[in-house]
């Protein structure tokens, strides 16, 4: 691993992230970055500068240059008491649509991490809105762990991935097991059988052991969990085994499809109170 990127907002849940980001970072000895988009009101226009147009309304514009001001302050202020840390530390203001900054970002720094703070949610309002959160992990190219409180890098002991370990899951084994080999953790292999989706354990258990073997992964268990629901069976077997993150694949689906089949790592990323860990397969 060589870069994490952290969206920082300056909440309680994007500090949660940054620090966390800062444990990775001096374990890996990589580089760190705080991103923060400054999203323009409809009737504000910046300039290439970040400097906003004359012709805006005078105490909206006080109110941004202020705001630009105090953010450009804060991120020196980052800058300086990281400058001896055992990382490489920067930072970068943004200007525009907070998702698609975060995604410039990503490809600009070619981050191989993403954290984010999160305080999840659930319902109709999450499915008309959906949130930043969401489509980054829907969308990016890179894994990305989802921090809704504290978190600390050496209490990661248990990872649970939930998987149907098809050929898709393997593509995104080999970024989990270099995360696994980071924190030295153990990786809990569960397939959730549901009504819908039942299979006997005799074949999912010769489909896991391929997997590991095909993957050569170690410091492995494997489990088999019945529930009504594949988003239940991962949440309720992560807290019966007390697990300290949840990994998982996303299909990355988006419009009427994405509404039709949903997505469970999605869902259980708004519905999970411990940090999970999503990336993107490719088709």
């Amino acid at each position: 691993m060589k870069s994490i990127l952290v969206p920082y907002d300056f909440s309680e849940e994007a500090e949660n992230a940054f620090q966390f980001a800062q444990q990775l970072a001096s374990k890996a000895s990589c580089k760190l970055k705080l991103v923060h988009v400054i999203e323009i009101p409809t009737a504000q226009h910046f300039n290439t500068m970040g400097e906003i147009n004359m012709e805006d309304n005078f105490i909206d514009k006080i109110y941004m240059v202020d705001l630009v001001e105090k953010r450009k302050d804060q991120f020196k202020k980052l800058e300086e008491a990281h400058a001896v840390k055992p990382y490489q530390f920067s930072t970068n203001l943004l200007f525009g649509n907070p998702y698609a900054g975060i995604s410039s970002e990503i490809t600009a720094v070619k981050a191989d991490l993403v954290i984010m703070g999160s305080k999840g949610s659930s319902g109709l309002e999450e499915l008309l809105i959906g949130s930043n959160t969401e489509k980054v992990v829907r969308h990016s190219k890179c894994p990305v762990i989802t921090v809704k409180s504290p978190l600390n890098a050496d209490d990661l002991n248990t990872i649970v991935f939930a998987s149907d370990f098809s050929e898709d899951s393997k593509k995104v084994m080999k970024q989990l097991k270099d995360f696994q080999e980071l924190l030295e953790a153990q990786i809990r292999l569960v397939k959730i059988n549901t009504p819908n989706s039942f299979e006997k354990s005799k074949i999912s258990f010769e489909r896991i052991n391929d997997f590991v073997k095909a993957n050569k992964l170690e410091n492995v268990q494997i489990d088999i969990y019945n529930a009504d629901s594949e988003e239940e069976g991962i949440i309720e077997f992560a807290d019966e085994v007390d697990a300290d993150l949840i990994a998982m694949a996303t299909h990355g689906r988006t419009g009427f499809l994405h509404l039709l089949s949903g997505s469970i790592a999605e869902d259980v990323v708004n519905s999970a109170k411990r940090p999970v860990w999503t990336m993107k397969f490719k088709k």
